[in-house]
């Protein structure tokens, strides 16, 4: 019997003549940033409708990057707990502090109520993550930056397609981070990219630019300087040639994603579930179970993978916080994601909601 797969990347003979492309040109690499690279960066530029896009190697490396921007150093930066640990790394990458938010209970995006509660003198940033691809309260958070004068930079990894005010995120803010990891709706090997929207956006592209490879800057020819420290965060040309496919067929990807996620929201009985929004994006569907032991083991043995997102980056060892969060925490122990990918059949869509339904009150 098939198993029904969580996550699984749309390829068609596109991206295998793209790849086959770009190793048969030999230029598989540039820290400059040329070739497929440049191109997939005026793309996304082109699609989000930002200023300057800055293409890297991961989502966590364009966190890093784009957190840098603001000089947290010794600083606060507001994240929520709900999140992959990349958010907060980057803070700490950067010499700052998380201070963790509650999310909003229908929602799991950052609670912009909690997150007044938390600014102090010494905030910086608010870095709220569209979780699953559920826009945050971008009104209510922008309302915020500009009352207490605290920057904003969005970690859009679940986000890529989604939309706020008719606009792309991507658009919107000070920086918005994307993750091309396989899983994600634009899937690459591996790959990353900042959008910048401020006055200083071409200013901040360059600079981002350098600082993707290991700091290097003006250079011509075979010399060229190190103004700062950098890193080696630059994208390969086969994720770029890949991801100017993937791009390509975003829109109508998300689309099928949104008509499941609407069968979903219409037919599976559990009391809470993730909403259904038309400017979502879908990366995830969640739905919380008391017992989710259980409902994951009964649906693996049943071949469809589910999965868990995420444990609370608050409660890790690592962070050990005392802050105490109380819809993050409860949900935290029942959120299963159900596969939403575009490689579902209306038969697997079928199957899964019959056995979510079956299995979710075990």
């Amino acid at each position: 019997m098939k198993l029904i797969k969580l996550f699984d990347p749309i390829i068609d003979k596109n991206e295998e003549k793209a790849i086959l492309r770009t190793m048969k040109s030999g230029f598989w690499a540039s820290g400059a940033g040329t070739g497929q690279v440049e191109k997939f960066e005026n793309k996304f530029k082109k699609y989000t409708d930002a200023n300057c896009c800055v293409a890297v190697n991961s989502g966590t490396a364009a966190l890093h990057l784009a957190f840098s921007l603001f000089d947290i150093k010794n600083k606060e930066v507001i994240i929520p707990s709900l999140s992959f640990a990349s958010t907060a790394h980057a803070v700490i990458y950067n010499g700052g502090k998380p201070i963790f938010a509650d999310v909003n209970k229908n929602t799991l995006c950052i609670d912009p109520d909690d997150v007044r509660k938390k600014i102090t003198k010494k905030t910086k940033l608010i870095v709220p993550v569209h979780f699953g691809g559920m826009v945050c309260d971008l009104k209510e958070l922008l309302n915020i930056s500009n009352v207490f004068d605290i920057n904003i930079v969005d970690d859009a990894a679940h986000a890529a397609g989604a939309t706020f005010d008719r606009k792309k995120i991507g658009s919107i803010g000070d920086a918005t981070c994307f993750s091309f990891h396989p899983v994600k709706n634009v899937a690459m090997p591996g790959g990353g990219l900042i959008a910048l929207n401020n006055k200083n956006s071409k200013q901040e592209e360059s600079l981002l630019k350098s600082l993707r490879w290991c700091g290097i800057s003006n250079r011509k020819g075979f010399n060229y300087d190190i103004k700062h420290l950098g890193w080696n965060y630059y994208m390969n040309e086969f994720s770029a040639s890949i991801g100017i496919e993937q791009l390509k067929k975003l829109d109508k990807s998300n689309k099928k994603r949104r008509k499941i996620a609407g069968k979903y929201f219409e037919n599976i009985t559990t009391d809470s579930k993730m909403p259904l929004m038309n400017n979502c994006s879908y990366h995830l569907y969640w739905i919380l179970v008391t017992n989710r032991n259980k409902f994951m083991k009964k649906m693996i043995e049943n071949n469809v993978e589910t999965g868990i997102h995420y444990s609370p980056i608050h409660k890790m060892e690592f962070y050990n916080s005392k802050t105490k969060l109380k819809i993050t925490e409860k949900i935290s122990k029942e959120i299963v994601s159900l596969p939403i990918h575009p490689n579902l059949t209306e038969n697997d869509v079928d199957k899964i909601i019959k056995l979510t339904n079956k299995f979710s009150n075990i």
